[in-house]
């Protein structure tokens, strides 16, 4: 399990948290909560070994199955279902078991011999490693994750960003490592898929960390909770569950107002006292003496939280363009023999917003990315009309550049704004000083959708592509979003599972993938969005 102690975490010079000790044992279910830019993707970072930490150390005994926002690992050329069988070291013995049994039909009878032999070795090795009945399991966790044989079939490079995150939120959960360790997991999940992950964690024997924006997963399954407070650099354990804390919290901000309120107004007239007494000289022994005291019982308080700064959103004001800015038409795609979508027909007008619908794996991503020029389309074309100017928001930020700077990613977005103008739409949302000068590629997948929203906000377009906006957000930093979706006057092309962020949008139109199907929006396609 883990075993933290006097733990200290630095991002250059920003100190993020010290002396931080705590344990997880198993049946410790732990949420970890904090403002987008505490450092929970940090800490979970270095408990699962990929960052080492400043100062202190972590001791780690049992598997660990780390989930990040952000997985990229595994041979792109590996199938998806070989990449979840290996976290028990089944995939590569299926593919030669495979292998073995086509080369068992051979005519060469030395080659058939020798394919029977490996059979056999193959065969044993694969049954002492749990055989068939792991395979349903990895199965079984596949298809609740939506991910039917299809997909699991596919080479990793063919998937989208959904996928692959699902993909590997199924090998970690099939890895039987003794601790969790997940950021966002809910993250591209469907309605039923979140239920069945809840219900996974409350009966999970081992002990886990979760960082998850979703309150009732939270909520439901956790036991224990940890709250990052980026203000004061320090980690508070509540050992209960989800509302005792909340109610706890609360508590502790009210005694730590009452007790400063209180030890002020004392200090207070100790510095008063000792003002009078410094006046004679006779007195003014004692007076140093009060000054020292009341400088002491300041220095004792604890601090009280301070009130966690949200990003100030709103999308920009839209340059003129014509009365359709966008269009496409005839547009498909696919990927090998597997057809994602055909015959695609949109047009987006100006002020329009549409909201695109379809199950995981439909091609909602994939048709954003050929809007905003990223992916080219098999078959039909884009049509750009007078003054288009897009402005996309990718769920995987892949329109940051990692290795520039926070700066240099917002000037790229708009070549004609100043270094100044820059920093205080950054400042906006939440990056002062220093931070402008990190490189995109170190942020936290919070930080990352601030910056790709702050580079929105310069761009002057007048269609957003939004795919995901909300995802990675603190609840403060999500109704920003839907408030800004709400007062924006340009079009809107919306890929999102959340209900709010449609309901904000209060979209004209619905466009339905795979089939291409359009049709004026009313509210009994809301209940497909959880579903999408």
């Amino acid at each position: 399990m883990l075993n933290v102690h006097d733990l200290e975490i630095r991002v250059g010079a920003r100190l993020l948290m010290e002396g931080v000790n705590f344990r997880v044992d198993r049946g410790d279910k732990i949420g970890l909560v904090g403002r987008n830019g505490a450092g929970k993707t940090t800490l979970t970072k270095t408990l699962a070994g990929e960052l080492q930490p400043s100062g202190g150390r972590i001791d780690r005994s049992g598997e660990i199955g780390y989930l990040p926002q952000d997985p990229r690992s595994g041979d792109p050329e590996e199938l998806a279902r070989t990449r979840i069988l290996d976290a028990r070291g089944l995939g590569k013995l299926v593919l030669g078991m495979h292998q073995a049994s086509l080369d068992m039909a051979s005519p060469d009878e030395a080659v058939s011999s020798a394919a029977m032999k490996q059979y056999g070795k193959l065969n044993d090795r694969f049954l002492a490693l749990g055989g068939y009945a792991a395979e349903a399991e990895a199965a079984s966790i596949a298809s609740n994750l939506s991910l039917p044989d299809r997909i699991l079939d596919q080479p990793l490079k063919t998937l989208s960003g959904g996928q692959r995150r699902r993909i590997e939120l199924a090998r970690i959960l099939f890895s039987d490592a003794d601790t969790l360790i997940l950021d966002e997991p809910t993250n591209h999940l469907d309605a039923d898929s979140v239920v069945w992950l809840r219900e996974f964690l409350k009966n999970f024997s081992g002990g886990f960390i979760v960082i998850s924006h979703d309150v009732e997963l939270v909520g439901e399954t956790v036991n224990k909770v940890f709250y990052l407070d980026a203000n004061r650099q320090v980690l508070d354990v509540y050992n209960m569950g989800w509302k005792l804390y909340l109610r706890q919290r609360e508590a502790d901000e009210e005694r730590r107002k009452k007790e400063r309120a209180n030890v002020e107004k004392k200090a207070g007239a100790l510095q008063l006292q000792a003002a009078r007494f410094g006046a004679k000289a006779s007195k003014a022994a004692a007076a140093h003496q009060m000054v020292a005291r009341a400088e002491r019982m300041l220095s004792g308080l604890e601090e009280v939280r301070q009130a966690d700064r949200v990003a100030k959103l709103r999308f920009p004001e839209p340059a003129p363009c014509g009365r359709t800015p966008l269009m496409a038409s005839n547009l498909s795609k696919s990927y090998g023999s597997l057809e994602i979508f055909t015959a695609v027909d949109l047009a987006i007008d100006r002020g329009s917003k549409v909201v695109v619908l379809g199950l995981n794996g439909a091609g909602k991503t994939t048709l954003l990315r050929m809007l905003a020029g990223v992916d080219q389309p098999d078959t039909g074309r884009i049509e750009p009309g007078h003054g288009l100017r897009i402005g996309y928001y990718a769920q995987e930020h892949e329109t940051l550049d990692v290795k520039r700077t926070v700066l240099e990613n917002m000037v790229s977005a708009s070549p004609n704004i100043t270094e100044t103008e820059a920093r205080r739409v950054l400042g906006s949302f939440l990056f002062v000083g220093d931070d402008a000068y990190k490189p995109a590629g170190v942020l936290s997948g919070g930080e990352k959708t601030r910056l790709a929203l702050a580079m929105l906000v310069v761009s002057a377009a007048n269609v957003l592509l939004l795919d995901e906006p909300t995802n990675n957000l603190d609840p403060a930093s999500r109704e920003e979003i839907l408030g800004a979706l709400a007062a924006y006057s340009g079009a809107v092309v919306l890929v999102s599972h959340d209900e709010g962020a449609v309901e904000a949008l209060n979209p004209e139109r619905v466009l339905i993938l795979p089939d291409g199907v359009e049709d004026h929006w009313n509210k009994d396609y809301a209940d497909l969005i959880a579903l999408a």
